[in-house]
């Protein structure tokens, strides 16, 4: 069996994310090195107008975050968009109260259901006083927020990483923001979401067109970058439906699966998860609407424990 140095790696302890132009006027924040929790977020500013593309997970990162944002004279977001409802990409929130909030309906609904419990997944790390900040407006399939001359379209993926993933598509300079739908040089993480929906959410997003793609976690590339996920998603569903025909549980398949092209992606044990999601829907089940938040909470300490064990010991968060 091999797992690969996804698996080993020595992380990266450096907490200073960087801003840097992909675009004209269009910014990726990256927080090295994308594993749990440090996550990126997007800039588009033209004519005097901002809006950021998701915060951060603690309090420390999100105002390093704030500083990054207005240094050179940039000005403060007028609205931030979240991708998802997820702790790491909405916790800062609170550090732009100058911004309305637009994330997917169901977005907002999960957000309130599921409060600060990621801060009880990891209690070590530095939160500092995050707090949640519901966005104030929602959207169902399709919303534009026009920044200068430039405009974001905010795209429902439906589910994919979760039920309610937000792709922020910049046209006029061919930039995506894919959330964590995508991850770069990271592992997916699919236990909310779906393996099938997620290779969708792909294609749509690939029909777009973009030159250059923002993940919600990792380095910023090109077309590349939904090419690795795509065939790591893929992957995925072949040993699901080998599995599944020999009998196996996907922890059996977990132990025993080699990595190969994907051994290098950090995060690699959330393949235990991951195989769970892709048998569930091999079995032909699969979901699309609201989760009950209360139930996921309980079934993620279940998921936590079985990647530990896949690991040999509990994931690490360094956010």
């Amino acid at each position: 069996m091999s797992r690969g140095t996804g698996m080993g790696a020595e992380r990266s302890t450096d907490r200073s994310g960087v801003l840097s132009e992909v675009a004209d006027g269009v910014y990726a924040y990256v927080q090295p090195d994308g594993s749990w929790c440090v996550n990126n977020a997007g800039l588009i500013v033209s004519e005097g107008r901002a809006v950021l593309v998701d915060t951060a997970a603690t309090e420390a990162r999100a105002r390093r975050l704030r500083a990054a944002v207005v240094a050179q004279g940039r000005p403060v977001p007028y609205a931030v968009v979240n991708t998802h409802s997820h702790g790491d990409h909405t916790f800062g929130n609170f550090v732009f109260p100058e911004a309305v909030v637009h994330a997917h309906h169901e977005t907002r609904r999960e957000m309130a259901a599921a409060g600060l419990h990621l801060t009880e997944v990891w209690p070590d790390v530095e939160w500092g006083a995050v707090e949640v900040v519901l966005p104030q407006v929602t959207y169902q399939d399709d919303l534009t927020l026009h920044v200068g001359e430039l405009t974001a379209r905010l795209i429902h993926l439906e589910v994919a990483h979760s039920t309610n993933d937000t792709a922020v598509w910049v046209p006029e300079r061919r930039v995506l923001f894919t959330g964590d739908v995508v991850m770069s040089g990271v592992t997916p993480f699919l236990p909310m979401g779906s393996v099938a929906g997620s290779l969708r959410a792909i294609e749509r997003m690939r029909a777009l067109g973009p030159d250059v793609v923002v993940s919600g976690h990792g380095v910023v590339g090109g077309t590349e970058v939904l090419d690795t996920t795509e065939a790591y998603l893929r992957w995925l569903q072949g040993l699901a439906r080998e599995g599944v025909a020999a009998g196996l549980t996907p922890v059996d398949v977990a132990r025993d699966a080699d990595l190969g092209p994907f051994a290098g992606l950090l995060d690699a044990e959330r393949i235990v998860p991951n195989l769970y999601r892709a048998f569930a829907e091999e079995r032909g089940r699969t979901h699309g609407g609201a989760l009950d938040m209360s139930a996921v909470i309980l079934e993620m300490g279940t998921v936590f424990r079985e990647m530990a064990a896949y690991l040999g010991a509990p994931p690490a968060c360094h956010a």
